[in-house]
């Protein structure tokens, strides 16, 4: 009998080493080298943080979240700052000028460089390693950016569902009509809408005649319909595509599959826009973290590494995970603040010469100086919109 915490410690050991193995391995898929050396007595860090489809996802590499994580480990704050994809950035070219993009562009940008000729070759970095995105982000909110991080949604599902799913409290109740179902996006339902999509096709590209769209139209308020559906409300010209998603108020337990919708649901009356969207993440990212801490993650690890190594990008290296995983058990000593930039405090709605609606910022286009000052204020754990009074803090544990 004596034998037998031998024998268990042995166990132990070779598990240990069974799940090093595993994060070796792991890294080597995910891990993408950054420049430069990393600084040995630093104590503050900024780490990109986004989202993409990913796989056969209509735009699957435009990023659908998109956030910047602060670490002060001296002071012992972090503060998660959310970034709206419509955000109207600058993206500089080969002969000095610049054009500009929505933000969630930006890494698709970089993977794809044969598509965006004029992009200045020198702010690229190497294919995959976000180095161009990291850049842009830098450049308009003034800071570093020293690591970044990437998901794919079939990742983030993959994470949630191996963690035994997330509790998420949701704040406010809503009725989504009109979410995409994957694989569905060019589907004609039936032959009554094949036949009516047949004859409004061509008034649905540009460069068509308005003379015989008229003709077509006269007296035909069915085929109306169906067009001005297809513009403007393709869920009731194309059912099929679409499903709808009903969340009540309260604690709700999510797997993978529900916490993507929760996030991505965008057409509801209720909490459609992306603002609401963004602020939606966070409370998915506070179950997550909230479900990690309850855990031992040491009997879920290996199954994370083996899911998520074709879904996953990161700079950060091994030989620093050491130093944050025993920031990670000191969570409780941290202050936590969070902010989502809308057009209800620093960005304003506009439309580009193309037609895209934008957000800028609202002391003009491309004029970064106010939101560079309210970042700087969020990283002290102030209110950027108040005068600084200890009242006034946006200040929680985490």
């Amino acid at each position: 009998m004596k034998k037998l915490p031998s024998i268990f410690l042995g166990i132990f050991c070779a598990y240990l080493v069974f799940v090093g193995l595993k994060i070796n391995r792991f890294y080597q898929k995910i891990y993408t080298p950054k420049n430069g050396k990393i600084k040995e007595n630093k104590t503050e860090f900024n780490f990109l943080i986004f989202g993409y489809g990913g796989g056969r996802h209509e735009g699957a590499y435009l990023t659908d979240t998109m956030m910047i994580f602060h670490l002060d480990i001296k002071n012992k704050k972090a503060a998660l700052i959310s970034l709206p994809r419509d955000l109207w950035v600058s993206v500089p070219t080969k002969d000095g000028s610049s054009f500009f993009s929505k933000i969630n562009a930006v890494y698709q940008m970089e993977l794809f460089p044969e598509n965006y000729p004029q992009i200045n070759n020198k702010f690229l970095g190497k294919k995959g390693d976000a180095a161009f995105t990291k850049f842009i982000i830098s450049k308009i909110f003034n800071i570093p950016i020293d690591y970044y991080a990437a998901l794919d949604f079939e990742g983030f599902k993959k994470a949630i569902d191996i963690l035994g799913g997330i509790d998420v409290m949701v704040e406010k109740s809503f009725t989504d009509p009109a979410y995409p179902i994957d694989g569905k996006e060019n589907d004609l339902c039936d032959e009554d809408t094949k036949n009516l999509f047949k004859e409004v096709e061509p008034f649905l590209k540009p460069g068509y005649n308005p003379e015989d769209k008229d003709k077509l139209l006269k007296d035909n308020p069915k085929l109306d319909e169906f067009l001005k559906n297809a513009t403007d409300s393709p869920h009731l010209a194309f059912p099929c595509r679409y499903e709808t998603l009903v969340f009540n108020k309260g604690k709700t337990h999510m797997d993978g599959q529900t916490a993507l919708k929760y996030t991505r649901s965008r057409h509801s009356s209720e909490d459609g826009s992306d603002f609401a969207r963004a602020k939606r993440q966070h409370l998915i990212l506070e179950a997550v973290k909230d479900k990690v801490l309850s855990l031992n993650l040491i009997t879920k690890a290996p199954a994370l590494l083996d899911q998520l190594g074709n879904h996953f990008k990161t700079d950060f290296p091994l030989s620093e995970i050491p130093k944050f995983s025993k920031e990670a058990l000191k969570t409780k000593d941290y202050q936590f603040f969070t902010y989502i930039f809308s057009n209800e405090n620093y960005l304003q709605d506009g439309f580009s010469e193309d037609g895209q609606y934008i957000l800028i910022p609202k002391t003009g286009q491309n004029n970064w100086k106010e939101i560079q000052k309210a970042i700087k204020k969020i990283f002290e754990g102030v209110d950027p919109e108040q005068t600084p009074t200890p009242t006034q803090k946006i200040t929680k544990n985490i």
